[in-house]
């Protein structure tokens, strides 16, 4: 059971309910006992009475008790007397005492007394049936109340319960209401002893959470500083040793394409570390998506160029609400995927169109209209096998061909899901509309 509520009220009605139960029972068998006495005493005073009958009346066979009672005179191994529904035969030897017999159809208790004075045996009967019926009706007279009782008490102890767990309740709200990047101590006014040690220990994680954060800040800024320097280091020198070597030599493209590589590691692994929900909440903004693809391509055409790749752009104005670094990052990564492995004079088409969000293609909580971008090429595409593994941290998809795999960190996809996910939007892998090919489809909710 997941609730700490239903847990407590369903326990503690459970044993209230086997504590009223044993305690029933006790208090029938008491009961059942006590009248059982109750009656074995009403047989006594009943056999007293017998015994002054006058049976010298003729008529004394007529005499009726009830239903339940029944009696016997005898003396001298005569039946002198009898109630009109006693047998003829000895009810119970002549022994004093309490016994049991059965006749008319039913079980009976029986008591018989020997009075000297008389010398005669009074016989007395009583129905063991109605008397059991009578003894039960009483105890269950008393138990009733008790049964009835029991919804009354369940709501009693799911209003106690809901009350004492009311500090839990808010310490919960509180906590959830909480921003991300607010990092400062519970201050729980109204807590109990027992929410203490929660509230103290959730302050201690909340510090160390703090100070683990902090770390991560300035590892991420001398990182930055420390890893960015001798790259750029890297980079001067191999200008000033372009001016005296042939630029041309596979031992210097080789080592310039692994400063460049490295630079380009470097720059999507702080990225991608640093990229956090608290930094895209307070950087969203309105932004034109078509604006930001044309910036990405006039930055990175140089590369298209290179490859003698045909690059187009297609749609016109579309405001989405995001950051706008974030979204750079995204269709940037999006172009170099697509540049990179494109052959060379491939064709790469970048679309962004207004859509119907309708059916499992609507992102959740989105209005009528959405917003794709769309990055699709002729390459040789992907597999089918490995679309799902292709937004994985360093995870590089083989081609369908046999092309070699091109240069690559691996990451790229990465931040593209990283960041979809941070605009609430979605990443579709889907086959290229033309021959060959590849399509990347980012879905984001359109703002009026």
């Amino acid at each position: 059971m997941r609730s700490i509520r239903l847990f407590l009220i369903s326990s503690i009605l459970a044993t209230l309910v086997l504590f009223n139960f044993l305690a029933a029972l006790q208090g029938y068998q008491s009961s059942m006992e006590e009248a059982e006495t109750l009656f074995d005493n009403q047989m006594l005073d009943l056999a007293r009475l017998v015994s002054n009958l006058d049976v010298s009346n003729s008529n004394t066979t007529e005499i009726r008790l009830g239903n339940d009672l029944a009696f016997q005179i005898w003396e001298d191994g005569s039946l002198l007397a009898a109630s009109s529904n006693a047998p003829d035969e000895l009810l119970q030897n002549f022994t004093p005492g309490f016994e049991f017999t059965n006749f008319n159809g039913y079980r009976w208790r029986t008591f018989s007394r020997f009075e000297p004075s008389l010398n005669r045996w009074v016989i007395v009967a009583e129905r063991t049936d109605l008397r059991f019926v009578l003894a039960e009706n009483v105890v269950l007279q008393s138990i009733f109340p008790l049964l009835l009782g029991i919804p009354l008490v369940g709501l009693l102890i799911w209003v106690i319960v809901s009350h004492g767990l009311k500090p839990l309740q808010q310490l919960s709200t509180e906590l959830k209401n909480k921003r991300a990047n607010d990092l400062s101590p519970i201050h729980h006014t109204d807590s109990r002893v027992e929410l203490d040690q929660v509230i103290e220990s959730t302050n201690g994680f909340i510090q160390r959470l703090g100070r683990v954060m902090e770390r991560e800040k300035r590892f991420s800024a001398d990182a930055a500083h420390e890893l960015r320097t001798p790259i750029s280091a890297l980079k001067i020198q191999l200008h000033n040793l372009s001016e005296e070597i042939d630029t041309n030599h596979d031992s210097f493209l080789a080592l310039q394409y692994g400063v460049e590589r490295m630079q380009h590691l470097i720059e999507q692994l702080l990225w991608l570390y640093r990229a956090t929900p608290e930094q895209f909440v307070a950087n969203c903004k309105a932004v034109d998506l078509f604006k930001i693809t044309q910036d990405q391509l006039a930055i990175l055409y140089p590369g298209f160029e290179k490859k003698a790749q045909q690059i187009e752009l297609q749609g016109d104005s579309a405001f989405v609400e995001g950051d706008q670094f974030a979204l750079e990052k995204l269709i940037s990564n999006l172009l170099r995927n697509a540049n990179k492995y494109t052959q060379e004079g491939g064709k790469i088409v970048v679309r962004i169109e207004e859509l119907e969000a309708a059916g499992e293609d609507a992102v959740k909580g989105s209005a009528e209209k959405e917003i794709c971008l769309t990055v699709e090429d002729n390459g040789p595409g992907i597999a089918e096998s490995d679309r799902v593994r292709v937004f994985d941290r360093f995870y590089r998809a083989d081609s369908q061909d046999d092309t070699p795999l091109s240069p690559g960190c691996g990451l790229g996809l990465t931040i593209v899901s990283h960041i979809a996910e941070l605009h609430h939007a979605r990443v579709v892998l889907e086959e290229s509309s033309m021959e060959s090919g590849c399509a990347f489809k980012v879905y984001f909710k359109k703002i009026s």
